[in-house]
């Protein structure tokens, strides 16, 4: 009888036990989905790396495919933690799956947690990099193309990713042959000209359903296949369970929030949307040639696509579309809209099966009807409409720096309608010598050199008609400038060298000749064995502008440097390099749409480099635009004066100056104190 009764109890505790897992499950059916059960490797991908094995963000690697790259083994746990920043990378893909229980995870420290010194968005910009927005089949920010397959991101986390710029967002498309796979993105966003997000091609688990979670998804297109979020499961029968989930997501589409399938399409679908916004942007006249086609909406014939909706919001024209399924031509417009039957629940009807729970409601074009289970929005809904744009980081201070950032007060004085300037002591005196152009075009007598005694405001000579983007250096008793000759036919080409002792009498003569490229900016330094030049290219061969270097020991006679070249895979530009301590320092200009940033790098060998974890240096505020180029520095009375132009980068410049109450070695190694 003991036994008996043990027994019982214990089954009567099972049960509890099962019901009370299933009442957890029916909250949050899939929260364990990804969940990573092994601890693989981390590996760190920021701009500021030093490009070795990315172990470290010391050591990290400067793309994201090349992190991806390195993934190990098909195991799964592996991390990739990056950088907030813009990365120019299209078509990624990892060198290995995930697994069941270990997915991989790639994930950017949005909030700075990770102690990458930043917070922010992961930009990955599928952008052509010369030309802008690029709109191409199968060109996208995670690659698929006919004949290579999206499964290699199979069980893996997306986190904090903004995809743009290409074809397709946060999509992932599996066309050579319908396999099984799992994705889980959470925290992003996608923009694309036919998807913002959406998986194709895919095969159901039951228990690992393709998973997006508080992402907004962007379609910018809204002809035929195109929609915020697209879908297309290849299922012979309806999975019982869904194939694609969307928790807290907004959808947004000029024509279809999302869309599903393709006209004559034969496979079946199932997707869940729960606590979504779906926002169709086209509210056309009714009678309109291009009347929208439905929030969501659907090519595939009724008994293929099955859809469940909880807690959702709809914006648009109206709520459901269908297209005709026998008929191939996907620019068939209008199409119909079915309107289910009035009562709540499972309702089948010519278009496609839909379920609805909980409260949803519908702001749509006053003659549009409401299918059933749906509550008509009659105001404006201003705060779904706001829901379209992505939220901001709140940074976090757990991890925040170990150092105190520079105290480089930027002063309130502007000198106008200037650009290139390069601060010098020229016989104890604090001078600026200033490259006077136009902003653009112009004839080479619009162009010269003057050097002005700051204090005073005196001007103390002018020279090198013809010659612009310069700089100064002194060194025995001798004034150098070093400035690029503009004429009309080759624009901006040699090098050319001015020396002057008395400020009156100059000598010149070409010391960097250009080959097949334009030369512009440059800057000099006195080193150990000798000086460093540094000058500022568009070579083809890179991505411009890049920064080469040369080397001499008389300041006459240049050796270019052919393995020291810096950006080669990014706009780097307006050079201002330094020799302190055994280390050259080098002040540049990074392009971070919509700014231009002054970023400060350092190296022992002029080709092994690393970048400040304390960047940028110098960033626009009040009054200066998007630009803060062109920075060039010296010390003065125990102080660092930092004189940098402000602009649109187009139409207009001006010069301000920023101060550093030290030296400059004190100046360049605060941006490197170690963690």
């Amino acid at each position: 009888m003991k036994a008996k009764f043990w027994m019982i109890r214990l089954f009567r505790w099972t049960l509890v036990g099962v019901l009370c897992q299933g009442l957890a499950q029916g909250d949050d059916e899939w929260k364990n989905v990804g969940a990573v059960g092994r601890a693989g490797v981390a590996l760190y991908v920021s701009k500021l790396g030093d490009n070795s094995d990315g172990s470290s963000w010391k050591r990290a690697f400067n793309t994201i495919q090349a992190a991806l790259n390195a993934v190990p083994d098909d195991l799964g746990g592996h991390r990739i933690i990056i950088r907030p920043d813009t990365y120019m990378e299209a078509n990624l893909a990892p060198a290995h799956r995930g697994a069941k229980r270990a997915y991989n995870t790639l994930e950017v420290d949005f909030d700075g947690s990770q102690g990458s010194g930043e917070s922010g968005w992961g930009i990955i910009d599928g952008s052509d990099p010369n030309y802008g927005f690029k709109s191409l089949d199968w060109w996208s920010t995670f690659r698929e193309t006919p004949d290579f397959s999206a499964v290699a991101w199979d069980r893996w986390i997306i986190r904090h990713v903004y995809a743009t710029g290409a074809d397709a967002g946060l999509f992932f498309d599996l066309p050579p042959k319908a396999e099984e796979f799992s994705i889980l993105v959470e925290d992003s966003v996608g923009i694309g000209r036919a998807f913002g997000g959406g998986v194709s091609g895919i095969l159901s688990r039951p228990d690992e359903p393709d998973i997006f979670r508080r992402c907004k998804m962007w379609s910018l297109d809204w002809l035929g296949d195109a929609g915020g979020f697209y879908v297309r499961a290849h299922n012979p029968s309806m999975s019982k369970t869904p194939d694609v989930v969307l928790e807290d997501c907004t959808m947004v589409g000029l024509d279809n929030a999302i869309q599903v399938g393709y006209p004559g399409f034969r496979g079946y679908t199932h997707m869940l949307l729960k606590n979504c916004r779906l926002i169709e942007l086209n509210f056309a006249q009714q009678g309109q040639d291009a009347l929208p086609t439905g929030a969501l909406y659907s090519d595939l014939a009724g008994k293929y696509f099955q859809v469940g909706l909880e807690d959702c919001t709809i914006m648009g024209f109206k709520v459901f579309g269908e297209g005709d399924a026998t008929d191939l031509t996907v620019w068939d417009r209008p199409r119909q809209i079915a309107t289910g039957s009035k009562n709540p629940g499972m309702q089948t009807n010519e278009m496609f099966s839909f379920t609805t729970k909980g409260k949803n409601r519908a702001y749509v074009q006053f003659r549009a009807p409401l299918p059933a289970g749906f509550e008509r929005i009659t105001q404006w809904p201003m705060d779904l409409f706001a829901a379209i744009m992505p939220v901001q980081p709140q940074k976090t201070a757990i991890h925040a720096p170990t150092a105190v950032q520079s105290p480089l007060v930027k002063a309130d004085e502007v000198m106008t309608n200037m650009m290139e300037t390069t601060p010098i002591v020229w016989q104890g005196r604090l001078c600026l010598l200033e490259c006077v152009r136009p902003v653009s075009g112009g004839s080479p007598n619009d162009y010269f050199l003057k050097l002005v005694d700051i204090e005073k405001g005196l001007e103390l000579t002018q020279f090198g008609t013809g010659y612009g983007l310069g700089c100064a250096f002194a060194h025995g008793g001798v004034f150098y400038a070093f400035a690029t000759r503009f004429d009309l036919k080759t624009s901006w080409s040699e090098i050319v060298e001015f020396e002057s002792t008395d400020l009156k009498t100059w000598r010149q003569h070409p010391v960097i000749p250009p080959e097949h490229e334009h030369l512009f900016n440059s800057s000099v330094c006195k080193t150990d064995d000798g000086f460093v030049m540094a000058y500022e290219s568009d070579d083809q061969q890179y991505v411009p502008f890049t920064i080469k270097f040369a080397h001499s020991v008389d300041l006459q006679n240049w050796t270019k440097l052919p393995d020291a070249i810096f950006g080669k895979d990014r706009y780097t530009a307006c050079p201002a390099v330094r020799f302190c301590n055994g280390w050259f320092y080098l002040l540049y200009l990074e392009s971070k749409p919509p700014k231009y940033e002054t970023y400060l790098a350092r190296s022992r060998d002029l080709v092994r480099w690393e970048l400040s974890s304390r960047n940028p240096v110098l960033t626009p505020g009040s009054g200066e635009d998007i630009n803060t180029s062109d920075a060039d520095l010296a010390e003065f009375r125990g102080k660092t004066v930092i004189y940098y132009a402000i602009g649109d980068q187009k139409t207009w410049s001006n010069v301000k100056h920023a101060v550093y109450p030290g030296t400059m070695r004190e100046f360049f190694e605060s941006y490197f104190i170690s963690r």
